[in-house]
């Protein structure tokens, strides 16, 4: 629990900041990564993940940059699936660009990987080049039909960008509805070297996108909730569900049941501050358990009220110059 009784049950851990892609919206396409040996070994990220679940956290999203270019991060996975044999973990999941989904696929199924979320802003290859900066289209669908055809449930994560998602909406929509994927939306959060400079063009405010929905399909509130952010709808049309993370037009942060682990030890607490705690040393000092647990609550005790993200008087509020590879997305 954290100071304002917020259950915090979901850790989101990073394994890496390297990704294959440069998205424009998640970080400068000559980026500057840590250097190998400063990640925490896969065994250390265990024994966090571990001391976390003991704590009471029960949902655990991997994460990255792109979490499966890791050297070996399939035994990560096998490390985690006992806490799910166990009981004490009620799932592990996973958000990736599908790169490199398709060899994964069947191995995360086996770990009991249930649904990935897959980042996907357009269906247009061209476009997906551009935007990613180096990505190709094909690996990517390729790797969602895999992860369905391994019986995994794929969510489609898209970021709503100004000037651009207008245009794909419509086509991920159906595509989405046509294959069985459900779909949400993100808007933009001011995070990154050039989130001053940038992110304001870019933001397209959701409710401005549910409203562009509304004109084609009949929406209706859902209450179901997946323990995130998401608030979702159903299209009377197609049957199938649209969620939307609103962080800056309409803040979650009340509800905020969430931390992030960077895969070198640092505990965020908020997505939107700056402050962190160094749980990497606690952790190579002994093989302490309840040093680490104690380390984990004070971490949790500094848990802010929420971000300052705002975008409301046109010009960057509460902007992040840590990116989000490094956080951990």
């Amino acid at each position: 629990m954290d100071r304002f009784c917020r259950k915090v049950g979901y850790l989101r851990v990073s394994v890496t900041d390297r990704c294959d892609f440069r998205c424009t919206y998640c970080m400068a396409e000559k980026m500057q990564f840590l250097p190998r040996r400063d990640l925490l070994s896969l065994e250390e990220l265990d024994r966090l993940c571990s001391a976390f679940i003991d704590l009471g956290v029960t949902k655990l999203r991997v994460t990255g940059g792109e979490p499966l270019v890791r050297r070996d991060v399939m035994q990560f996975f096998r490390r985690l699936s006992r806490h799910l044999d166990s009981g004490a973990l009620r799932e592990l999941t996973l958000t990736t660009n599908g790169s490199q989904l398709a060899r994964h696929a069947a191995d995360l199924a086996a770990c009991g990987v249930r649904r990935v979320n897959v980042s996907l802003d357009t269906l247009n290859p061209e476009k997906f080049a551009s935007l990613t900066r180096r990505g190709q289209l094909a690996p990517v669908l390729e790797g969602i039909r895999a992860a369905r055809d391994a019986g995994l449930r794929v969510k489609i994560n898209t970021v709503a960008l100004k000037g651009f998602t207008e245009e794909e909406l419509f086509p991920l929509v159906d595509w989405c509805g046509a294959e069985g994927h459900d779909l949400t939306f993100i808007e933009v959060m001011p995070m990154g070297q050039s989130a001053v400079e940038e992110r304001l063009d870019q933001f397209w405010p959701l409710s401005d996108l549910r409203a562009r929905l509304a004109m084609r399909y009949s929406l209706t509130d859902m209450a179901e909730t997946t323990g995130g952010p998401a608030r979702y709808v159903r299209l009377a049309e197609t049957g199938q569900k649209i969620g939307f993370i609103t962080p800056l037009s309409h803040s979650f942060c009340e509800s905020c049941n969430r931390v992030r682990l960077s895969c070198t030890g640092e505990l965020f607490t908020c997505l939107g501050q700056e402050g962190s705690s160094d749980l990497r040393g606690v952790l190579r000092e002994s093989d302490d358990a309840a040093a680490l647990k104690t380390a984990i609550r004070a971490g949790i005790g500094l848990k802010p009220a929420g971000h300052d993200f705002d975008y409301s008087r046109q010009t960057v509020a509460g902007a992040m110059r840590r990116t989000m590879n490094h956080t951990g997305g």
